[in-house]
C-alpha cells in the first residue's frame, strides 16, 4: 500500500483518488479551498441555484465507468441524470434563423436543418460529422483513452479527412473555420463553428479535427444532472469518502518535495510536510513553483498562455419556464457568442413561478464582454427577459481564478489532434519520478469527461507502471 498525496479536489483529482483508493492505496487530498469540485461549483441566492462551471455533461460513459470500477452503486444510482432533448437551439439573429436540433438523432438533425437552411443542408451537415467520425475513430484511443506516448508526433497530424475537391488540402490542412465555410457555408457553417467555440476552442486556429466535438454531442448525447452539475461533484466526493480517501481542506500546497530526484511529499502553507510515495497534481500546475515541476519546453506554461476564460451571468427571473423551452441555446453574433442554459429543474428555483437562467460567453482574461451586452443577446433566447428579470449576478474571469486557482481564470478545453500537436497537453507522467498530472491541465485536457479520464490514466500508471496502455 502506497501513500499518495493528491493536490486539489477537482473532478479529475477526485476521480484519480477514488480509483487509487479502491486499488488499496492510502490517499489524501489536499485542497486549498473549503470544498470539493473545483470548477464544478454552485451559487445560491433567494431560492435560486446556478452551476458556476459546466452545466452539461458529454460522454457520460467516463463517469459510468468510474462508478462501476470503484463501488457497487452505479452512476445512475447516485445521481438523477437525464438526456437533454432537444439537444441545442441555435439562434442567428443576423441571418434571421432560429433552429432547434434534436438529441442524438442524425435524421432528426438533418430534417431540422433542411427546414431552416434549405434542401441539402442536413446532408452536408451529416457529411461533415461523418468525416468527424473518421477522425474520432482514428484518435479516440491515443487522444482520450491511453497515456500520451513519447511518439506523440502522430497526434500532430490532423486526422480530419477534408472533402475532396474542396480546395482545402492544397497548401496545408484546413482549419475548422475553413472546413465550415467550404463544406457547409454561411449560417450552417456558423452552427459548426459556434458549437466548437462554446468549448473554448478558436475555430480559426483549430484544425478540422475539432469537428469531433459536435460529433460527440450528436452521437452520444448531452446530459444534465438534476439538482445541477454540483450533484455530480458531490457523488464523486462521496464515492471517494466511501473508499477511504481523506480530504484536508484549507491546505494550500506550496511545493512538491523531492528526495534523490523523486517526489516524496508536499510542503503546505502552514509549514507541515506530509510524506508520500506518489504525488498527483490535479490543479493548474503553473500555481506551483518551477522548482517543484521542471517542465519540458512544450509543457503547461506555453499551452496555458492562450487558454480562454468565461464570463457568466446568473439570472433570476419571475414567471414560469415555458413548456418546451430548449435547455441549451447558442446565440450567434458577430461579437460575443453566448450559451443560455434553462434547466427544467425544480431544484434551481424557489417555485414554479420563477426560473433560473445561466448565460455565459467564452472570453480572454482581460477581454470580458460587458454584462449589458450579454443581457441584450440573452433576450434573443428568452423572450421578455428584461421584464422578467428580478436580479442578476456577474461572474468574471477574476472570479473564476479566485474560485479555482487557475491563472487568469483559464478554463482549459479538451485536447485536439492536429495543429502540429500544439493543442495537446502535457503527459500524465512528468520529468520527476513519482509525480503525476491529473485534471484539465493534463492529457487529455479540460471538460468534465476529459478531466475525468485523467483519473483512469493516472491510476493505471501508478498501479500498473509505465507499461500501462489504457482501458481495453
Amino acid at each position: 500500500m502506497a501513500r499518495i498525496a493528491v493536490i486539489g479536489a477537482g473532478m479529475g483529482a477526485m476521480a484519480t483518488a477514488a480509483r487509487l483508493a479502491v486499488a488499496g492505496h492510502q490517499v489524501t487530498v489536499y485542497e486549498r479551498g473549503a470544498t470539493y469540485g473545483g470548477a464544478v461549483g454552485r451559487y445560491e441566492r433567494d431560492g435560486f441555484a446556478f452551476d458556476t462551471g459546466p452545466g452539461l455533461l458529454h460522454l457520460p460513459a467516463v463517469y459510468r465507468d468510474l462508478f462501476v470500477k470503484t463501488g457497487k452503486r452505479s452512476l445512475e444510482d447516485c445521481v438523477d441524470m437525464v438526456q437533454v432533448d432537444p439537444a441545442v437551439r441555435h439562434v442567428l439573429p443576423h441571418h434571421g434563423i432560429d433552429v432547434t436540433l434534436p438529441g442524438a438523432s442524425r435524421g432528426g438533425a438533418a430534417a431540422a436543418l433542411d427546414t431552416a437552411f434549405g434542401e441539402g443542408a442536413g446532408e452536408r451537415w451529416n457529411g461533415v460529422l461523418g468525416r468527424a467520425r473518421d477522425a474520432w475513430d482514428a484518435t479516440r484511443r491515443p487522444l482520450l483513452e491511453e497515456p500520451l506516448r513519447p511518439e506523440r508526433q502522430q497526434l500532430g497530424d490532423d486526422p480530419y479527412p477534408a472533402l475532396r475537391k474542396s480546395g482545402l488540402l492544397r497548401r496545408r490542412p484546413p482549419t475548422l473555420a475553413e472546413v465550415a465555410a467550404r463544406e457547409l457555408g454561411g449560417g450552417l457553417g456558423e452552427l459548426l463553428t459556434g458549437l466548437v467555440r462554446s468549448y473554448g476552442v478558436d475555430p480559426g486556429g483549430a484544425p478540422g479535427s475539432a469537428a469531433v466535438l459536435p460529433y460527440m454531442e450528436q452521437t452520444f448525447g448531452t446530459w444534465y444532472v438534476r439538482g445541477g452539475m454540483r450533484a455530480l461533484a458531490t457523488a464523486v466526493y462521496e464515492r471517494c469518502r466511501e473508499r477511504g480517501v481523506e480530504f484536508v481542506f484549507g491546505a494550500e500546497v506550496r511545493e512538491v518535495r523531492t528526495t534523490e530526484g523523486r517526489a516524496s511529499g508536499l510542503l503546505l502553507a502552514d509549514g507541515t510536510e506530509p510524506a508520500a510515495d506518489h504525488v498527483v497534481c490535479g490543479i493548474d500546475p503553473r500555481r506551483l513553483p518551477a522548482s517543484s515541476l521542471p517542465w519540458p519546453p512544450d509543457a503547461v506554461p506555453a499551452r496555458g498562455a492562450g487558454v480562454p476564460s468565461r464570463m457568466t451571468l446568473f439570472l433570476a427571473l419571475r414567471g414560469s419556464r415555458p413548456a418546451g423551452a430548449a435547455h441549451r441555446t447558442l446565440v450567434h453574433s458577430p461579437g460575443p457568442q453566448i450559451t443560455v442554459l434553462r434547466p427544467d429543474d425544480a431544484a434551481t428555483r424557489p417555485d414554479a413561478e420563477h426560473e433560473a437562467v445561466t448565460v455565459s460567453a467564452v472570453c480572454g482574461p482581460q477581454q470580458a464582454p460587458a454584462a449589458e451586452e450579454l443581457l441584450e443577446l440573452a433576450g434573443q433566447a428568452v423572450p421578455g427577459l428584461r421584464e422578467r428579470l428580478l436580479w442578476h449576478e456577474v461572474r468574471t474571469p477574476a472570479d473564476v481564478e479566485a474560485a479555482t486557482g487557475a491563472l487568469g481564470g483559464a478554463v482549459p478545453p479538451p485536447a485536439l489532434a492536429g495543429a502540429g500537436g500544439r493543442l495537446l497537453y502535457p503527459a500524465n507522467t512528468t520529468a520527476v519520478p513519482g509525480l503525476y498530472l491529473a485534471g484539465g491541465w493534463a492529457h487529455p485536457g479540460g471538460g468534465l469527461p476529459h478531466a475525468g479520464m485523467t483519473g483512469a490514466l493516472v491510476a493505471g500508471l501508478i498501479v500498473e507502471g509505465a507499461e500501462f496502455r489504457g482501458s481495453q
